[in-house]
Order: C-alpha cells, then structure tokens, then sequence
C-alpha cells in the first residue's frame, strides 16, 4: 500500500488537475523521490538533478520539476540560487524539535483514527497487522523501513484529518532519515517495527486512550534510541 499524500504543492498551478495525465506523473514522481530521499537513498547533501531524475523515472522534466516544488516545501531538498539543488542534511540537532511535534500530534492521531477509523481503514490496517506479524528478524531492514512508513501513513489516514496527515506525514519522514543515518548503531528494526503491531490493535479496536498512549511510548521510544547512539 502506498498512501495519497496530500500537501502543499499538489493544487500548484502547472501541478495539472487531479486525474490528468501531468497530475499523475507529477504525483508518481513526488512518490519515488521522496521516499528515496526518505530511506538516504539518495544521500543527505547529494546533487540532485532534474534530468538524471526524469531519466530515471521514466517521466518528464515538467513532472519532475513539480515534484520537487514540494520536496522542497516539505525540507528534504534545498535549492541553492546559482549551485543547484541537494538533498537535505540530516542535523541531529533537529531530533528534538521534530520530536516535539510528533509527541504531541502522534498521539493525537492514534486517538483519532480510534474514533473515525472506517471498515476500510480497519481491513487496511488489519492485513498491515498481518504483516507485521510475518516480518522475520532477518528481514532486510530497508523492507522494515517501507513496512514502518506504510504503516504510520495508514494511520494518519484514519484519524481523516487532512491538516494533520500531511503534518505527520512530513515529520515522520524527516525523522525516519535521523533513523535511517544510525540504522547500523540501532537496536534490530523488527522490534522498533513490532511496536506497532498493539498501537494498530488499539485502532481497531475502537481504544483511543490506550492507542494514543502507545504512539507516545512508540515516539519517546525513538527519541531515546536515537540519542543512545550520538
């Protein structure tokens, strides 16, 4: 499952209307590049260049283009007048300002998507449950990373809050690259991931106390992993 992020930039003008040809390559692209950006596949302070990426992508410049209008918006590019533009560095410094968002609205979220989580959503998060339980501790972390991602973006869906998807959306992406720049010096990925498996039974369940108090610990749990190993 990859979820519709909704944002800044995506009613653009020369964004294309929803449903047109140019709105879905820009979004496919927004996708692609985001995520690599995401996971440090592309790395922190790298050129990125417009048409190596179309190339890549298969798409056009134009697509592209638009695509990183709202990368940038969302801090995981910068654009350097007369230099070019690069992913962002990952500053640990960051950690606690991001953190300060997430142990706030990430629980909010949880109880949310308790209370408005529909039949869809559930049967959604019920298979992302499924999966969680069939992730082998030798699962490649890169896959414990995707699986981790999908599932708190299935859970800001559910809470159907646009305002506070997209904001969760773009600070759990900025904190995942923190994660992902000590992934090598952290405790196994299938445990940080295993954590969810309680928080999304809380969703379902119709819980909202007991899911929002376990997104917290699931947030003070990576403040604290993270700050073990700098």
């Amino acid at each position: 499952m990859q979820h519709l992020v909704t944002g800044p930039g995506a009613g653009e003008p020369g964004a294309g209307e929803p449903g047109s040809e140019e709105y879905s390559l820009a979004e496919r692209a927004y996708r692609a590049l985001r995520d690599r950006l995401v996971m440090l596949e592309i790395r922190p302070g790298a050129p990125v260049h417009e048409e190596q990426l179309a190339q890549s992508l298969g798409v056009g410049r134009t697509p592209v283009r638009e695509a990183l209008k709202r990368l940038q918006h969302e801090r995981l590019i910068t654009a350097y007048p007369r230099r070019g533009t690069f992913a962002t560095e990952v500053n640990i410094t960051d950690l606690a300002h991001i953190s300060e968002v997430r142990l706030e609205l990430e629980p909010l979220a949880a109880a949310r998507a308790a209370r408005r989580a529909t039949a869809a959503d559930r049967a959604v998060l019920t298979a992302l449950r499924r999966e969680l339980d069939e992730a082998a501790p030798g699962r490649p972390d890169a896959e414990l990373m995707h699986l981790d991602l999908t599932v708190h973006r299935a859970l800001y869906a559910a809470a159907h809050n646009p305002y506070l998807e997209d904001t969760l959306v773009r600070h759990g992406n900025l904190a995942t690259r923190i994660w992902c720049l000590f992934l090598d010096r952290l405790p196994a990925m299938a445990g940080h991931v295993a954590e969810h498996g309680p928080l999304i039974d809380a969703v379902v369940a119709g819980e909202p106390e007991r899911a929002a108090r376990l997104a917290r610990g699931h947030v003070e749990g990576f403040e604290r992993a993270i700050r073990a190993v700098i």
